[in-house]
């Protein structure tokens, strides 16, 4: 894949600017819907998480990233889902919402401690085992569920009007949106290439937008797409907290809760979260598996796979004591690369940058929280079939005329397409883990199978 902006290239201010307005959107709203998620299934404490600090805890999660790996991994940092039954076990086990802060502090802890050992111990023997393990034949299908076992979540945001509409008038305006992004990345001509998804997103709301004004002015429910209320009710009261305020950082409620801590409490999230992290870091490895077939050049040796860990584990510990919660490299980053190729490791420092801003411009999240589910699921198309794709890449050299390599490639696009998770108490195992994990078993179990 040739590149616009290489890894190392710096684009002009005017354009990175544009670019870290493009990533963010990418990856806002799912970083901004896990405090949503947590604060739905946390219902004995009347405060909750804030997605403005998970916001900002991305952010300065990303900018650690990228100082471990020595600014040579272009992918953004958001909130992990895989921690999201982790989190919600240490407000169970609290008794207050300041225990509970202290929980997920704790928490973020204990899991970035997984990966510093895994990256001091492959300091100490090197990634060879990694290649071995886990070959184009097992990461590329495990690549390829990555974006797979989102389709989902795509087609589900694909047909939901916001304020009520009609599951068809979704549809349209998310159609109309992957339309525009697709014809701007194939035809578009310089700048216009590069920032598909900042029009693919306004042609789409511009759309549900007026769509939803006719229909509130003719009465008619099923054109109403877009919920203002979230920018009404900003707006409500003109003042400069209206316009600017500081977001509820995880370590300020947390630091009211340490007399109410317990040594059970403490193990309680020692056991919700460390078994999850074992499970991320076999994601981690498939998505820089694909980050490198994109960028032309492997990570897991240069910066090193010990330096991705420290980068994600550190950073998910310090977006944690923020914004409460883990981080984790975002398919929708990648995706984002790999369709405007731009690779450019400055414009994911700036997008950082403009995540822990906007944290405090109430007006921006606002506005974020306006843009319709079927607008993000046309976007969401692209994305994750764009992460599918890179893995289907990664095995058209594999020889599936090999009943070998068939068996493999079967076990884990049906593992992890048919939905496998498996839970062990607390600890579940995601679809894209358990395909994982099931193909690595099945490849060493055949390995002593000679190739032709």
């Amino acid at each position: 894949m040739k590149l616009v902006y290489d890894v190392q290239d710096k684009p002009p201010f005017g354009q990175l600017i544009v670019f870290a307005i493009q990533h963010l959107l990418a990856i806002m709203a799912a970083t901004l819907v896990v405090p949503v998620i947590i604060n739905a299934g946390v219902s004995n404490y009347e405060a909750g998480m804030s997605p403005a600090a998970a916001l900002f805890g991305a952010g300065i999660g990303t900018i650690v990233y990228v100082l471990f790996t020595k600014g040579r991994s272009p992918v953004f940092l958001g909130s992990s889902f895989a921690f999201i039954g982790s989190m919600l076990a240490a407000f169970a086990g609290a008794v207050s919402m300041a225990a509970g802060y202290i929980g997920l502090i704790l928490g973020a802890v204990f899991a970035g401690l997984v990966y510093v050992v895994i990256a001091i111990v492959v300091k100490a023997v090197g990634v060879k085992w990694v290649s071995k393990i886990m070959p184009a034949v097992v990461i590329g299908p495990t690549v390829a569920i990555i974006g797979l076992s989102l389709a989902g979540n795509a087609i589900g945001d694909l047909t939901t009007a916001n304020a009520g509409g009609h599951t068809l008038i979704a549809v349209l305006c998310g159609l109309i949106t992957l339309a525009v992004t697709m014809l701007c990345s194939t035809y578009g001509k310089k700048m216009m290439k590069l920032i598909p998804f900042i029009l693919g997103i306004l042609a789409g709301y511009v759309v549900a937008a007026i769509l939803t004004w006719i229909g509130n002015a003719a009465g008619i429910d099923a054109l109403k797409v877009i919920d203002f209320s979230a920018l009404t009710n900003n707006f409500s009261n003109i003042s400069l907290s209206s316009f600017l305020s500081v977001p509820d950082f995880t370590f300020l409620t947390a630091s009211k809760g340490f007399g109410e801590l317990s040594a059970s409490y403490v193990g309680t999230i020692f056991v919700a979260y460390v078994p999850v992290a074992f499970v991320v870091f076999a994601e981690h490895i498939a998505d820089h598996k694909n980050l490198s077939t994109i960028i032309e050049r492997d990570l897991l040796v240069e910066p090193g796979l010990d330096k991705t860990l420290l980068g994600d584990g550190v950073g998910s510990m310090v977006g944690a004591f923020f914004g409460g919660c883990p981080n984790t490299t975002y398919g929708e980053s990648i995706g984002c690369v790999a369709i405007t190729k731009n690779a450019s490791v400055v414009s994911i420092i700036a997008a950082a940058i403009g995540a822990m801003v906007i944290a405090f411009i109430t007006p921006f999240v606002a506005f974020v929280n306006t843009i319709p589910s079927c607008v993000m699921g046309g976007v969401c198309m692209a994305l994750y079939g764009f992460i599918a794709v890179s893995g289907l890449k990664m095995i058209q050299n594999v020889d599936l005329e090999d009943n070998k390599n068939l068996f493999v490639v079967s076990v884990i696009l049906i593992a992890g397409i048919g939905g496998l998770t498996l839970t062990f108490g607390k600890v579940t195992l995601t679809e894209v883990a358990a395909a994982l994990i099931l193909g690595i078993l099945t490849n060493l179990m055949l390995s002593k199978k000679k190739s032709k």
